[in-house]
C-alpha cells in the first residue's frame, strides 16, 4: 500500500536526496507459530479480530533495535486529533515507528510501548496505514530541503496555530471572465500586500 505514496512527488524526492529514510516491517514476520498468525478474538466476547500483543511488541522491538531513538506512534481513534503543531514536533524526533492497526483493533496493553497516539479524524478506517502515510507526508515536508523554498512550510494554512487558514493565493491570468486578482495583489506594495494578506487569513473554529 505505500509503494505508491512513498516512492512519488516531495515523498520520494526526499528519499532520492537522502533528507529522510523509509523502510516497511510485515507484522506477519513476528507472527505466532507455523501460520504466522498475529489476531485472535477478544476476550469477553464480541465481532472482529484484535492484533496480538506478542507479534506487536516483537515488531516494535525489532524496530528499536534499527532505530533506539525513535519515537512510537499509534494511529487510533481513541487519541488526539492529529494537528499541524504535532507533525512540527515530530519532525524534530530522531525516528517514527507507526503502528498500523487492522481489524478491530489491537491488544490495549501494547500502548504501554506507544509514546504518541493519534486520529487523523472522528471517523473510522480499515486500517492504520492511511492514517500513517498522513503522518508520513506531513513530516517529511516540514524537513528542511524537502519543499525547496526557505519559508514553503512556514507560510501555509495551521503553521502558527493550528487554526489559521493560509490567506487566497492568485496566478496568471489577472482577469478570467469577470474574475480579477485583486488589485492589491498587483501593485508591488509588499506592505500593503502584507497587511492583505494577514487580514485575508482566517481562524479555523
Amino acid at each position: 500500500m505505500f509503494d505508491g505514496v512513498l516512492n512519488n512527488s516531495m515523498l520520494f524526492k526526499a528519499q532520492k536526496n537522502k533528507l529522510v529514510e523509509y523502510s516497511i516491517i510485515n507484522l506477519r514476520d513476528f507472527g505466532i507459530g507455523p501460520r504466522k498468525t498475529v489476531d485472535d478474538t477478544p476476550y469477553g466476547g464480541g465481532d472482529g479480530m484484535l492484533l496480538m500483543i506478542e507479534p506487536l511488541v516483537n515488531a516494535i522491538e525489532h524496530a528499536k533495535n534499527i532505530d533506539p531513538e525513535a519515537v512510537v506512534i499509534l494511529p487510533t481513534p481513541a487519541g488526539e486529533v492529529y494537528k499541524q503543531s504535532d507533525a512540527k514536533k515530530l519532525v524534530n524526533e530522531k525516528g517514527l515507528i507507526i503502528i498500523c492497526p487492522r481489524y478491530e483493533g489491537y491488544d490495549e496493553r501494547v500502548k504501554n510501548w506507544v509514546d504518541y497516539s493519534y486520529r487523523i479524524g472522528n471517523y473510522v478506517l480499515t486500517g492504520g496505514e492511511i492514517p500513517a502515510m498522513v503522518i508520513i507526508d506531513s513530516v517529511t515536508r516540514l524537513i528542511p530541503g524537502v519543499l525547496g523554498g526557505e519559508s514553503s512550510a512556514e507560510v501555509e494554512s495551521f503553521y502558527e496555530d493550528d487554526q489559521t487558514i493560509e490567506f487566497p493565493q492568485y496566478t496568471r491570468p489577472e482577469e478570467y471572465g469577470e474574475l480579477a486578482v485583486p488589485k492589491v495583489l498587483l501593485s508591488g506594495n509588499h506592505q500593503e500586500i502584507a497587511k492583505w494578506r494577514t487580514q485575508n487569513s482566517k481562524k479555523q473554529i
